[in-house]
C-alpha cells in the first residue's frame, strides 16, 4: 500500500475519519455501534491514542485523536479488519466495510480544534437524526455537555477553550461553522 500523504506524529490531533464502502451504512444495529466504541478501547486508547471527540454515524465516522505513540495506523487497521469482520460473520456478509484506509486530516490550531468538535458533535443533527446533539448516543457530546460519564474522551483540551459544561452546550446552539477554506477541508461531508 501507497505511503500516508500525511505522517501521523506524537504530541499532535488529527481529524480521522471514512465511510461505508460506497456511502452504504456501517453499522446495522444499535449493538454495532457499542462493539466499535468497544473495539477502539481495545484497539485505539490502549495503544496510545486519545480520543478526545468522536461520532459515529450510520455510514461514516468521525474521530478526534491526540497522538501519544506511533502505533495509529496498525491500531486503526486493526480495529477496521476487526469490526468487519465481525460484522460480515454476524450479516453473513462478505467483501469489504470500509471505503479505503481511514483519512487524516492534522489539526494544528486552537480554532481548529475547538471548531471541529463542535462539528463533529453536530454531525446527527446536521443530518436531521435528532434535534439536538444531546439526543444521539453515539457521540462524545454527552461526556462534554456533562449528560454522561463516560471515559473514553478526554475532554480536557477542549474545555480549557470554552468554560465549562453549559458554555459548551451554549456553544454548540450556534450551528454556524467558520466558512475559511482552511476549516472546510477539515470536513469529511461539506
Amino acid at each position: 500500500m501507497p505511503q500516508r500523504r500525511i505522517r501521523l506524529q506524537i504530541g499532535n490531533f488529527y481529524h480521522i475519519y471514512n465511510r461505508g464502502n460506497n456511502h452504504q451504512a456501517i453499522f446495522f444495529e444499535r449493538e454495532n455501534y457499542l462493539y466499535f466504541l468497544r473495539l477502539v478501547r481495545q484497539h485505539l486508547t490502549s495503544n496510545g491514542v486519545d480520543v478526545v471527540a468522536y461520532c459515529l454515524m450510520p455510514n461514516h465516522y468521525h474521530f478526534l485523536f491526540y497522538l501519544t505513540d506511533e502505533t495509529l495506523s496498525d491500531a486503526m487497521k486493526s480495529l477496521s479488519l476487526s469490526y468487519t469482520k465481525a460484522m460480515n460473520q454476524r450479516f453473513n456478509r462478505v467483501g469489504v466495510l470500509f471505503q479505503g484506509r481511514f483519512q487524516s486530516i492534522h489539526v494544528d490550531r486552537t480554532d481548529y480544534l475547538v471548531n471541529l468538535s463542535r462539528y463533529i458533535h453536530l454531525n446527527p443533527v446536521k443530518a436531521g437524526l435528532v434535534q439536538k446533539a444531546g439526543e444521539w448516543e453515539f457521540s462524545s457530546y454527552l461526556e462534554y455537555a456533562g449528560l454522561r460519564k463516560g471515559t473514553l474522551p478526554k475532554t480536557e483540551c477542549i474545555r480549557a477553550q470554552i468554560d465549562g459544561e453549559l458554555a459548551y452546550q451554549q456553544f454548540l446552539t450556534d450551528c454556524k461553522l467558520p466558512n475559511s477554506m482552511g476549516f472546510k477541508r477539515l470536513l469529511l461531508d461539506e
